[in-house]
């Protein structure tokens, strides 16, 4: 993307109108965090059975389906407004700060690892989901998550 772009971003409607309203910067934020805190115990639940160290008695297939819609609609939501703060926030002021690409990369990797590498793991067979390789998988998982929200936290 480029610079023109950001720009062009934060002078929509819709950025102007979060800029002058008195509460929507501060709801929409409030569901950002609430959606963040959502999919990280949706991502925490699987990802600590897989690891051994939580709910050991359930299958990993059976947990995840349970945690899988709460993981989605979270995402879903953080992603949607996490969009209407980035406009909200100057967007031009994103462009050039590290921290706010260092977030980019690591929601990519972590999505594109959640929907495939540990997707495939947990809706697999019980061998596989108790296996070594299972706890890399988490702990992959794991670290990619922590890292969107650490980096959003130093932007």
């Amino acid at each position: 993307m480029t610079f023109a772009i950001f720009q062009w971003l934060e002078r929509t409607r819709l950025s102007i109108a979060i800029n002058e309203s008195l509460w929507a910067f501060a709801v929409i934020e409030a569901v950002h965090l609430l959606a963040l805190a959502v999919i990280g115990g949706a991502v925490l639940v699987v990802d600590l059975r897989l690891l051994g160290f939580a709910f050991q008695r359930q299958k990993v297939n059976d947990l995840a389906r349970v945690a899988q819609p709460w993981f989605l609609w979270s995402l879903f939501g953080m992603l949607l407004t996490g969009f209407i703060l980035f406009l909200s926030l100057a967007a031009s002021k994103y462009y050039v700060h590290t921290y706010f690409w260092v977030k980019m990369y690591f929601l990519a990797a972590a999505m594109i690892f959640s929907f495939t590498v540990r997707q495939w793991l947990i809706m697999g067979d019980e061998t596989r989901a108790n296996s070594g390789l299972a706890k890399l998988v988490a702990l992959v998982s794991l670290f990619l998550w922590a890292g969107v929200g650490l980096a959003g936290k130093a932007i």
